[in-house]
């Protein structure tokens, strides 16, 4: 595509929106913005198809806020869970419907900038973005704002949607504030067909030796993901964890044919996910679920609710008008994923210092492993378990107090 920012006579083009990054936040934010008509322009910094860390679960809020027409390329459907403590106490349970399908993320991530660009958006990819800026001599007017690249050159927008990832340039430009932030490493271990076969279908959840950590396995053709996850500042016991886990696998003996870690952050309360006519949405927002830290769902779904505001952001006539819309998407942000991450918060805060009860409940109380199965299918949230079911709320408190299951609620077959 051209990477032409003036137009015939000289004059430089101003974007109706302009997306930073092209993850699933970012993809689907321009693919909203271009699917009402605008001219949309999304940079990339890396050349596309990139890796990213990451289990690639694909739940059923990511599945349903995916554009309309989207094949999704599953590299394996997950009909049952392995849940496991620290190695032990290891229960399967099984689903007759998909609990989720696992992706790998170059392929499902360029998908969906193939789909943004079919919807009207412009990419550029290889550029990295180094500020924005909303006054100055770089802003021709009050409508606009400028993204700076690397290099010196500047493309203007009416409304600039930051989707730059979890260290986002954005996010410190809207002053994006965290209170969690956790380390997660990865592995891609390709193995023979027969280990491959014993893992088809099936996933394992392993909670950790630290507070709030955990380990997983997912199943894609001939290679596994697997990966641990614990609080920043465990650098080294969060090593030795994915270490003791692969070795506890038998599966030390293969080499990975990658090795990655990122940092995962999730946002404060009061953070802010607007300035002026900039939005952030998805990682760069500090959006996802701060138990699982699963973060696909919010991208997708911040990403499509930030394109549709930046649309209207990009009308506004004035500032006070950019402010209301911006104020808008933040209503429409807390309003549904904010309520899922105060649920989350409250589950990690129990989760920390009881992972056995949380162990129990999964492999031994059927309301608990039904909510886990309606959730990742994607019949209901963690917000709406909560505030619909009284008994999730009981059990809930429960957890908080560290009050055992009641034993007539726990009897439940593995494959039910």
């Amino acid at each position: 595509m051209s990477g032409e920012n003036s137009s015939a006579d000289g004059v430089q083009q101003v974007w109706d929106v302009v997306v930073v990054g092209a993850g699933p936040a970012g993809a689907s934010a321009a693919y909203a913005a271009a699917v009402a008509g605008r001219r949309v322009l999304l940079l990339e910094k890396a050349e596309l198809p990139r890796y990213k860390t990451c289990g690639g679960g694909i739940i059923g809020p990511s599945r349903d806020a995916l554009p309309p027409g989207f094949d999704l390329p599953f590299r394996d459907r997950v009909h049952a869970v392995t849940f496991s403590l620290g190695g032990r106490f290891t229960r399967t349970r099984r689903s007759r419907q998909m609990l989720f399908g696992l992706v790998n993320r170059p392929e499902f991530d360029q998908q969906l900038v193939e789909h943004a660009q079919k919807a009207g958006a412009e990419l550029r990819t290889g550029v990295t973005v180094q500020r924005v800026e909303q006054h100055g001599s770089a802003v021709p007017d009050r409508r606009t704002v400028a993204v700076v690249l690397q290099g010196g050159e500047t493309v203007l927008a009416r409304a600039v949607v930051g989707a730059d990832g979890s260290a986002s340039r954005i996010g410190a430009h809207v002053g994006v504030k965290l209170d969690q932030v956790d380390l997660g490493l990865e592995a891609e271990i390709p193995v023979p067909e027969p280990v491959a076969e014993d893992w088809k279908g099936r996933v394992l959840l392993d909670w950790g030796p630290m507070p709030g950590s955990y380990g997983w396995v997912f199943p894609k053709d001939d290679t596994l993901t697997v990966g641990v996850i614990s609080a920043r500042g465990e650098g080294e016991a969060t090593k030795r964890y994915l270490e003791d886990f692969i070795a506890r696998l038998g599966l030390a003996g293969f080499e990975p044919a990658l090795s990655s870690g990122h940092l995962t952050r999730c946002r404060a309360d009061d953070s802010p996910l607007s300035r002026g006519r900039v939005l952030v949405c998805g990682d760069a927002a500090g959006l996802l679920e701060p138990w699982t830290r699963e973060g696909i769902s919010f991208a997708l779904r911040s990403g499509r609710l930030a394109g549709e505001w930046a649309v209207r952001i990009a009308e506004a006539h004035d500032a006070v008008d950019a402010r209301r819309q911006a104020l808008n998407y933040a209503f429409a942000i807390k309003a549904g994923l904010g309520v899922e991450m105060s649920v989350g918060k409250r589950l990690l805060t129990v989760f920390e210092k009881r992972p056995g009860v949380f162990h129990a409940a999964l492999t031994g109380f059927r309301p608990a492993w039904r909510a886990f199965r309606e959730i990742t299918q994607g019949s209901t949230s963690l917000g709406e378990l909560v505030r619909a079911h009284p008994l999730a709320q009981r059990a809930l408190t429960r957890l908080d107090r560290g009050e055992a299951v009641p034993a007539e609620q726990t009897e439940e077959s593995a494959s039910s």
